[in-house]
């Protein structure tokens, strides 16, 4: 029984929820009506944590603590003795004997509530003793009748009578802040949160073997983590651990595997919270203590059961672990299998095992080489580095310098990536052209995050030599010859071979084709067909475990939502994408989804959360493309504030498209507010030739939104108010297609009737304000509806707007609602309006909640 005074509550990363419900129980308790919450969840946590904060919330409180112990769980009433309550002597046998047992527990605790409010804690109840667990839940149970709170934790625990609180892993953005309370920011942090997978004990870990070192490759083997499971490991019977050790070893064991093997055994260790049947580990430090508690002995026979039982690339796995190098025959029988698997991590290590037993020096290096890209895309970069620099320096050159580029373009800097491709595509062109077209088409995408534009001449012209020597490889071809007419802003020439791309990455399933083919859909401004490459690429990356694509796939999907006005789920794709490329240590791609949710929150008028994503990019970063997409988002800011100027420097300073330097592409994509902020400071010429490059590009496209940007252009560069630039806005207005973005019809009507307003017109600006102003409210960006009503009330609007009649959904919502009311469904209307079906369900949610409506029935009814 302790009582003490009021101490300084330390931060508790990501566990806001939990933290209120515990204060919430309190403040009941102390009101007279109690309660309990069970704490679950696995070894470092934070639960004992949890029940530390509660301890300090409870100052005015009697506090009783027990805990589970190793070695006394089979001790009958150890935990109540440990707590200082409850009567002395032996087990209670017969069920009279157990009910006066707990009746006994709950008259000390209540007559202890009676003077002031008790809360009774209990960790790791996995270990508590049965009858100390059955009393503390048989008073947790009548607690609300009382002043008691009863807070339980562990893996896993007996029912109470109150809410359970589920510890799930810490989001990154909370992992980044444990570390930085500690000191560690910056690149380091990055790798050692994903090594800690959400676990805050693995984190604090990490944090004891960071100093002075590089960052470290896996979880101290004398962290309070690995002790944790290593502890638990070593109460298992015999048997439970020969399974665990399998499950261990292979990750894909599915239940019908695992039921022959015996998966009843496992029944202890899911007890204790080591295993969770049909889920797998709780971390994956666990497989490395299953591992490497295990003996050499232990290991092989697992690897040779495992090798019987199992089939295809798995047991060719298991039977090379058991095989002494060199085997000529068993190393080429995984390399032909390798395509088939349809696992990339799989692959890498087979492939690793593959290397390690081919007798030949060459080929040995080129299958750890192939091993290590495998590491790459299965979002293992320092496996891959390993595996890719534990060879002689000519081994397998070109390769290497291939796969150092793609994480270079991903995790480094887009100008060293270019050097890697160069040289890989010089390298490969005699041997492997396929791999050579491989390294040309990814030098464009490196020349144009670089924005160094003029060194595309250098991919044009080995192209060009590679056509001659080894013929023409039809979809990379026509992506380099795509990519370099765009580049030299003839967009006419680019088309057909844009359009060959996506044509041919219809009848392919290779994942990095497919995101590499929307790049070209993209540059046509094809935005459906863009959306359908990347969703079925996106799709075979899950398949294969690819998850290396994926933040590039989300970034390019991001794009094509922009376009397409769904501000929303562009938000949601770059959100998904920056997690991924987190954990897979990507920090250019992080950087470039980081730019695009700053400029998405300046968008919708967000300039909190616009300055908060700006501040997630690291101080002082050089890389192109996320400091032209926070120029742009800074400029977006700058126009809804009425900083013209300001806007115009920032987004004329991006590029300079008649020599080709800077970010040319991200320049002509914000050509719209480029020309915007020109008009507004008076200096209409200086947007010129970024309105022109955007105009061929949106006449090339024959997209409708695009091409009513760029009549939109032509009237803010024309006199004011004169009747061409009048002409101009009016052909904007009908170029505005029904189903695209409706925030970009709002921002037409809005610069017309300003401009009419500003011709002393405004009977005649009235219509068109009126229109922004609720096509603003459609898509809930209220600052704008802010901007379009003041100038509302400029053009002699008297009171407040009225409001929109009808249903308020925009035009994709209307066309969704009725197609969805007709009785289609989900993945329906994604097919025929070429969406993915999560955007049609997100699009749904919101439809309903606009209309009011519960059901799809209640939606038919309501239109």
């Amino acid at each position: 029984m302790v009582v003490a005074p009021a101490v300084q509550i330390p931060v508790l990363r990501g566990r806001a929820r939990q933290q209120a419900a515990i204060t919430g129980l309190l403040r009941r308790t102390a009101e007279g009506a109690g309660g309990a919450l069970m704490i679950e969840g696995a070894p470092g946590t934070g639960r004992s944590a949890l029940l530390g904060y509660a301890a300090r919330q409870a100052a005015t409180f009697t506090r009783l603590s027990t805990d589970g112990l190793l070695g006394e769980d089979d001790l009958p009433l150890a935990a109540l003795h440990r707590l200082g309550i409850g009567p002395r002597g032996r087990r209670p046998r017969t069920t009279d004997q157990r009910l006066a047992l707990c009746a006994s527990v709950l008259d000390a605790v209540v007559a202890m509530s009676r003077e002031r409010p008790v809360l009774c804690t209990v960790d790791d109840v996995e270990w508590v003793d049965p009858p100390s667990l059955e009393a503390l839940t048989f008073v947790a149970r009548r607690a609300r009748h009382h002043r008691v709170a009863m807070l339980f934790a562990g893996g896993s625990g007996p029912p109470v009578g109150g809410s359970v609180l589920r510890l799930a892993p810490l989001e990154p953005t909370a992992a980044r802040e444990v570390l930085a309370d500690h000191g560690i920011t910056g690149d380091i942090a990055a790798p050692l949160v994903e090594l800690a997978a959400g676990n805050p004990a693995a984190l604090l870990d990490l944090v004891r073997a960071a100093p002075g070192q590089p960052p470290p490759t896996r979880l101290p083997v004398d962290g309070a983590l690995h002790r944790a499971y290593h502890v638990r490991l070593r109460t298992l019977p015999p048997a439970t651990r020969r399974v665990l050790l399998m499950a261990a070893l292979d990750a894909s064991l599915d239940p019908g595997v695992l039921a022959r093997l015996g998966a009843d055994a496992l029944a202890p260790a899911e007890r204790i919270g080591l295993v969770r049947i049909g889920v797998g580990f709780p971390h994956p430090v666990v497989r490395e203590v299953i591992r490497d508690d295990a003996t050499l002995a232990d290991r092989q026979h697992a690897h040779r059961t495992l090798a019987r039982v199992l089939t295809g690339m798995h047991r060719l796995v298991h039977l090379a672990a058991v095989t002494a190098p060199p085997n000529a025959r068993l190393a080429d029988e995984i390399a032909h299998a390798v395509d088939a698997a349809g696992d990339c991590a799989l692959a890498s290590a087979a492939l690793a095992r593959a290397a390690e037993l081919t007798p030949e020096p060459a080929r040995a290096a080129e299958r750890r080489v192939a091993a290590a890209r495998y590491a790459w895309l299965a979002g293992d970069p320092q496996r891959a580095c390993r595996l890719a620099t534990d060879q002689p320096a000519d081994a397998a050159s070109g390769e290497r310098h291939l796969l150092r580029g793609e994480m270079s373009l991903h995790a480094g800097t887009a100008s060293a990536a270019l050097d890697h491709f160069v040289a890989a595509a010089d390298a490969l062109a005699g041997s492997r052209p396929d791999l050579a077209w491989r390294a040309l088409v990814r030098a464009g995408e490196a020349v144009c995050l670089d924005g160094n534009h003029v060194r595309y001449g250098e991919v044009v012209r080995r192209a060009a030599r590679l056509r001659r020597s080894a013929g023409t490889a039809p979809l990379p071809s026509a992506q380099v010859a795509g990519l370099a007419a765009v580049l030299r802003g003839d967009h006419v020439r680019a088309r057909p071979a844009l359009r060959s791309v996506l044509a041919q990455a219809e009848r392919v399933d290779d994942p990095e084709s497919l995101v590499s083919a929307a790049t070209a859909g993209l540059l046509l401004g094809d935005d459906a067909a863009t959306h359908r490459a990347l969703e079925r690429g996106i799709g075979a990356a899950h398949s294969a475990g690819a998850v290396a694509l994926l933040p590039r796939a989300l970034e390019l999907r991001t794009f094509v939502e922009y376009w397409t006005g769904s501000y929303e789920t562009a938000t949601a794709s770059a959100r998904e994408g920056l997690v991924v490329a987190r954990s897979c240590g990507q920090a250019a791609g992080a950087g470039n989804l980081v730019g695009l949710l700053a400029l998405l929150a300046a968008v919708r008028g967000d300039r909190a959360g616009c300055l908060c994503w700006m501040r997630e990019l690291h101080a002082g970063s050089h890389a192109s493309r996320p400091r032209a997409l926070v120029q742009w988002a800074l400029a977006v800011l700058d126009l809804i504030a009425g900083r013209h100027g300001d806007a115009l420097r920032r987004l004329s300073t991006m590029a300079d498209p008649s020599t080709g330097s800077g970010n040319v592409l991200i320049q002509m994509t914000a050509a719209p507010f480029l020309v915007e902020a020109a008009a507004g400071a008076g200096d209409p010429s200086v947007a010129a030739t970024a309105a022109s490059v955007f105009e061929r590009w949106a006449a090339a496209t024959g997209d409708g939104t695009r091409q009513a940007l760029a009549a939109r252009c032509r009237a803010l560069l024309l006199p004011r108010g004169s009747p061409a630039a009048l002409a101009e806005f009016g052909a904007a207005l009908d170029l505005h297609p029904p189903d695209g973005s409706e925030f970009e019809r709002a921002r037409t009507a809005l610069l017309l009737g300003r401009e009419l307003r500003r011709s002393r017109r405004p009977r005649d600006a009235r219509p068109h304000l009126h229109r922004a102003a609720e096509g603003f409210a459609l898509v809930d960006m209220p600052v704008w509806v802010a901007a379009a009503t003041a100038e509302l009330r400029a053009a002699g609007e008297a009171g407040d707007l009225p409001a929109p009649t009808g249903p308020a959904l925009t035009a994709q919502q209307r066309r969704i609602a009725e197609l969805v009311a007709a009785g289609a469904t989900n993945r329906e209307v994604a097919a025929q309006l070429n969406l993915s079906t999560r955007t049609v369900d997100h699009h749904l949610r919101n439809i309903f909640s606009r209309l009011g409506v519960r059901s799809r029935t209640e939606l038919a009814r309501s239109l």
